[in-house]
Parts: C-alpha cells; sequence; structure tokens
C-alpha cells in the first residue's frame, strides 16, 4: 500500500443489503466522492417463507463490486485510510473447520420455525406465564435459526465450527479473523444486549439458543479494528493488502449514525427494504420486556426500534407488479425512478381518496405470526397510483405508531425527524411523512447514509475524527427539510386515530382463520 498518512483522508465503506451491494469512498467531510451498485437476488424460496442464499454469492458480487470501484480513473486506491462494512442483520451462515459454508444462509426474513416444546422447560413456561411474557420468550425459540437446523439438519449443525452473522463471514473473508462488531449482534443468539457480549454461562439464553460458546466469533466494538486485509482478499477484491478493517454496526444501526441521530428527541426513519424508526440511546431502553434494545453503531450506547418488515420492499414490489413503464423509462433516462412514481401521485390526494394499507406483507416483532398485509377501502375510482400513494401513507401510520411508542419508553418527546434511506429520495415521500408526523421531515446530504455511518465509525477509530460528536458535525449536513401541510395533517390525524389504529385488532381474527384454513404462514 502506497501513500502516507498525511494524505490517507479517504474510507473505503461496503453496504450489504438485502437487494444491492454498495461499495463507496467518502472523504472526511462526508462527501461520496465514488460509489458503485450491484444489485443482487435477494433470495431463492426453496418452499413457501424460506428466505436463503448462497454464502459464495454475497462474496462473488461484493469483490466484484470492490474491484469496480477501485479500478475507477477517478479513485485514487493511496488514499484510502482504512476499510469499513455494514450489512443486513440477522442473515446467518454456517461454515465448517475449514471456513466453508455449510448451507445457504438463512436470511433476516425467512419464516420458518423451529420446535419450541422441549426448549423451554414446564417451570420457566411457567414462570413467563406468570409475567405474561411467554408468548414472546416462545416465539425468539421459534424464530431462532440455529434452533431450526439443529431439529432438522442435524447433521449440518454437528459439523458447524462457526456460525455467523453475514457481517462476520465478509470479516472472516477479508482479514482471516472470526470477529465481528458488537454493533451487530441483532438476532437470536445468547447475546446480552444491556451489556453488549456474550451472554454469561448461567444466562437463560443458552437454554433458549443451545450452541456452544466456540462457534462464535470474538466481539469488539464499533470503531475498534476488526483486523486488516489479508493477500488473498486483496488478490480477489482489489482492496490494499493490510489495510485495517474498522467495526461498524448493522445497516440500520449505521443509518441512525449517518443520519447524525445521536439523542432521543431525535428520531431516524429508514426507507429501506425493512422500515425502522430509531432514537439513540445513552442508556438502555426497551420497547417491551424481552425486546431489546439494539447495539449503536457508536460504542456503549443503544438503539431503540420499531421496525416494520417488508416497508419499503412495498415500494419495490409496487414497481414490480404495476410499475414496469415508469422504471424502463428511469433506466432510458438514468434517473431514480422515485422522481417518475412521485409524479404518478401527484394528483391523488391525500388520504387516496379512502384506501387505507396495513403494511404487513411480513409479520414482524410488533405483530402476531398471523399478521398480514391488507388494504380495505376500494371503489370504482382507484387506480394504481392510488394504491402507490396508499403504500407511502401506511408506512407512514405504522412508524408514527412506533414513534409513539418509543416517546412513552424514552420519556422524552421525539423534535426532529431524519429520513433516511433510498425511500428518501421520494419527495412525495418526504412530505407524507411531516404531514402523518406534524414534524419537519428532515432529509441528509445523501440517502447513503448507511455507508455514511460506516464511515463515521472508520474515521472515528482511525482517528481521523476527535470522537463521534466532532465527526457528525463535519460528516452530515441536512439539505432539505419538507414542513407539514397543515390541511393535510388534521386529515392524516383523523384517519391515523379513528381507522388505522383500528384496523389490525379487527383484522386479527380474519388472519387467524386464514392460517386456520389455508395453513399459510405456518406457525
Amino acid at each position: 500500500m502506497t501513500g502516507t498518512s498525511e494524505n490517507r483522508d479517504w474510507l473505503l465503506v461496503f453496504d450489504v443489503g438485502t437487494q444491492s451491494v454498495r461499495a463507496a469512498v467518502i472523504d472526511l467531510a462526508g462527501n461520496i466522492c465514488k460509489l458503485i451498485k450491484t444489485p443482487i437476488d435477494p433470495y431463492f424460496s426453496l418452499q413457501p417463507g424460506w428466505a436463503e442464499q448462497d454464502p459464495g454469492y454475497y462474496w462473488k458480487n461484493f469483490a466484484v463490486t470492490a474491484r469496480k470501484l477501485l479500478n475507477s480513473d477517478d479513485v485514487q486506491v493511496e488514499r484510502i485510510a482504512g476499510v469499513s462494512l455494514t450489512c443486513q442483520r440477522t442473515t446467518m451462515i454456517n461454515l465448517d473447520k475449514n471456513g466453508v459454508p455449510l448451507r445457504p444462509a438463512i436470511l433476516w426474513l425467512d419464516q420458518r420455525k423451529a420446535d419450541d416444546t422441549y426448549r423451554i422447560s414446564p417451570l420457566i413456561r411457567w414462570g413467563l406465564k406468570i409475567i405474561g411474557q411467554n408468548e414472546l420468550v416462545e416465539k425468539a425459540v421459534r424464530e431462532c435459526k440455529s434452533n431450526w437446523i439443529q431439529d432438522h439438519e442435524p447433521e449440518i449443525w454437528r459439523k458447524t465450527e462457526k456460525f455467523l452473522f453475514l457481517s462476520g463471514f465478509l470479516t472472516h473473508r477479508l482479514t482471516g479473523e472470526y470477529r465481528d462488531s458488537a454493533g451487530n449482534m441483532v438476532g437470536y443468539l445468547p447475546f446480552n444486549y444491556k451489556r453488549q457480549t456474550w451472554s454469561k454461562a448461567h444466562d437463560m439464553r443458552w437454554k433458549l439458543f443451545q450452541m456452544d460458546p466456540s462457534i462464535l466469533p470474538g466481539l469488539v466494538k464499533p470503531g475498534a479494528v476488526l483486523g486488516h486485509i489479508t493477500p488473498e482478499a486483496s488478490r480477489e477484491t482489489g482492496i490494499p493488502q493490510n489495510l485495517p478493517m474498522i467495526a461498524a454496526g448493522t445497516d440500520k444501526a449505521c443509518e441512525v449514525l449517518g443520519a447524525a441521530c445521536l439523542t432521543p428527541d431525535t428520531a431516524c426513519l429508514s426507507y429501506g427494504t425493512t422500515a425502522t424508526i430509531n432514537t439513540a440511546n445513552e442508556k438502555y431502553v426497551q420497547i417491551r420486556p424481552f425486546a431489546p434494545a439494539y447495539p449503536s453503531a457508536v460504542p456503549d450506547a443503544y438503539n431503540t426500534e420499531v421496525m416494520v418488515y417488508r416497508g419499503f420492499w412495498l415500494v419495490s414490489w409496487f414497481k414490480e407488479q404495476f410499475g414496469l413503464r415508469e422504471m424502463q423509462i428511469a433506466s432510458k433516462r438514468d434517473m431514480a425512478p422515485e422522481a417518475l412514481f412521485d409524479e404518478l401521485i401527484e394528483n391523488i390526494p391525500p388520504g387516496s381518496m379512502g384506501l387505507m394499507l396495513q403494511p404487513y406483507w411480513s409479520p414482524g416483532m410488533n405483530t402476531d405470526a398471523d399478521a398480514k398485509g391488507a388494504i380495505i377501502g376500494f371503489g370504482d375510482v382507484h387506480t394504481r397510483a392510488h394504491i402507490y400513494r396508499s403504500i407511502l401513507e401506511g408506512l407512514g401510520y405504522a412508524l408514527k405508531d412506533g414513534m409513539l411508542a418509543l416517546e412513552k419508553k424514552n420519556k422524552v418527546k421525539i423534535k426532529y425527524l431524519r429520513i433516511s434511506g433510498g425511500g428518501s429520495q421520494s419527495d412525495a415521500a418526504m412530505q407524507i411523512t411531516a404531514d402523518i408526523f406534524n414534524l419537519p421531515a428532515q432529509r441528509p446530504h445523501t440517502y447513503e447514509t448507511s455507508a455514511l455511518g460506516a464511515a463515521i465509525d472508520a474515521a472515528v477509530g482511525l482517528k481521523l475524527h476527535a470522537d463521534f460528536p466532532s465527526a457528525v458535525r463535519e460528516m452530515v449536513r441536512i439539505t432539505d427539510v419538507f414542513e407539514p401541510i397543515p390541511k393535510n395533517r388534521d386529515l392524516y390525524a383523523e384517519l391515523f386515530e379513528r381507522v388505522y389504529l383500528k384496523m389490525y385488532g379487527r383484522l386479527k381474527p380474519i388472519y387467524n382463520e386464514i392460517r386456520r384454513i389455508t395453513g399459510y404462514p405456518a406457525l
């Protein structure tokens, strides 16, 4: 690696999401000097509700994307000071003793369920019922992918030497180290979320998520060194050998940091594949018992979160099913398709002429396993444009519901909204958000806030910025603010209170019957 420490002022960042791999070079002012995006197939499904992907597919696209970026004429490789990585959450990979994947990765949106009957003793189950938490714990045991593998693929589990998140898998490929950031630990593992380390030996989590501690990676804090790029990784990716790799956080945690959310009065709305609303906290605050606050991309801090599974995935779903014309035009004009979809709904009034959408295309933490998506209120006036607007509004309602929960638990009123993720490119989505929340919706200077957050981790870890507050001040800027429109605000407030908040409770019995009759989704 050439160059001196004085002129190494660029950060190489990778963002491996559900639908794409991004590689970016970001400077110390938070400017994205160069970005390469490689679309990927999110998953394949061998059975209904399953979502898997070949780990080698992730690595292949990671390497291809890295080489494209680093071979660009306008990228000065000698200026790169370090590399950081942020990934989709809760995508798990089994490796054998040679570090070779034993089976496809199981993604975060996979809906298969393990058996909970023998993992929770009658005594523990009785105690959980007394405190009203049995359903939540039983759900966690069923959702745990290692439990499912042990039940259905015991030979695979016996051969498993390491059980890693996608972030840990890519870190191992890059550095040869079985390490991961504590900021990436979001999932069903024996992890102590409050202490941000593996649970102690006698913790109940080891009974619920049974595994040998040796199969888990070593943990370091965000901003710490994970390792250095190996010669082999350098040959495959083009990343300079021996470049330090700095720990970051999950894609959502990095979005919160990259949107300059450091206190609980500022909420980050992530309009990504999963839509989330997060607040950052120095103290540990749970939305509800046994529903942990996740690790922040800032060391020893927390993100309190409410999520909508398949959030802005719904926009992608709409584009694929109903938006082919706009997608083709956008491709020909080399422009973001969001602008064309904004035009599609510019004459659709707030409230979508009575269409109301409940965005539970997949059940999540805040709903039962039976939950389904719903659109009600159809009439002969409605078109695909009304459906599109109702998607944006339904996501807004769901996230506002989350904001109210965050304010109650944090005991802090939210004053500022920062919008991140690909969906923030839509002016219509920004305005709808401001109107539904009755708060100014602020858009940072880049929607690549996940990559930016990872770059902030790298900048602080490499001591290119003194600390996180100063790095945020130097690297994040608010460029657009959307103020609530009073008449729209009043309409949305009434629809939210009188219709949206009642939909799930009234539809839940019907969802239960659908599942009972059809067997889908399986519990």
